[in-house]
């Protein structure tokens, strides 16, 4: 999984900037809300039709999104619940992006199609968390499949970008599907196969 490993390799590269961060004297809760308030902008370029300064800013927010978990460490304020509440806004940011997407198909005429890919990347992306949180809850694993956080967002961000939306939504509607049922094998597997986990 890329965005394993590499979340794995960036958290130590990550200290300094979130010790910048920290200067500003903003909790963790706070910079997690503000990420929150990003994307609803994200959406909003998005559903406006800028597709170029959408994808842009889906990185942006992508980046912002480390931000608070890297300030709890920094300012040793990490806990449960904030753990809970980055994961939780997080889910509600990426619903909200796909959304502006939404808005953008209905308003431009794009046709069903679209908006069907459109919902079954969001019902994908949905399904990709609750499978993590369902494999966890069992002792296993739930980290399993190609179509983690950070690969959504490139992978909207670079469909943006090249103003290929319906292209962006295609590829997320797949494979998140993909990785939903990648981690239900897994679970499967974990529960009437027992292997040691890698």
């Amino acid at each position: 999984m890329v965005s394993t490993r590499f979340a794995d390799r960036a958290r130590g590269r990550l200290a300094f900037l979130g010790r910048i961060v920290a200067k500003t004297h903003l909790t963790p809760n706070a910079l997690t809300f503000l990420g929150l308030l990003l994307n609803i902008a994200v959406a909003a370029v998005i559903a406006s039709g800028n597709l170029a300064l959408g994808g842009i800013m889906v990185l942006l927010g992508g980046g912002f999104d480390v931000l608070d978990g890297a300030v709890a460490r920094e300012t040793q304020q990490t806990s449960k619940f904030g753990a809970f509440l980055d994961s939780t806004l997080d889910r509600y940011s990426e619903a909200i992006v796909i959304g502006g997407l939404l808005l953008h198909f209905t308003r431009s005429g794009a046709g069903t199609p679209p908006i069907l890919l459109t919902y079954a990347a969001v019902v994908g992306s949905l399904m990709i968390s609750y499978t993590r949180a369902k494999a966890e809850g069992l002792g296993t694993r739930g980290d399993v499949g190609f179509a983690q956080r950070l690969e959504r967002v490139l992978i909207l961000a670079g469909a943006l970008l090249l103003s290929k939306p319906v292209w962006g939504v295609a590829a997320l509607a797949i494979l998140t599907q993909l990785t939903a049922f990648h981690r239900i094998w897994h679970v499967w597997r974990f529960v009437n196969h027992p292997l040691p986990d890698a």
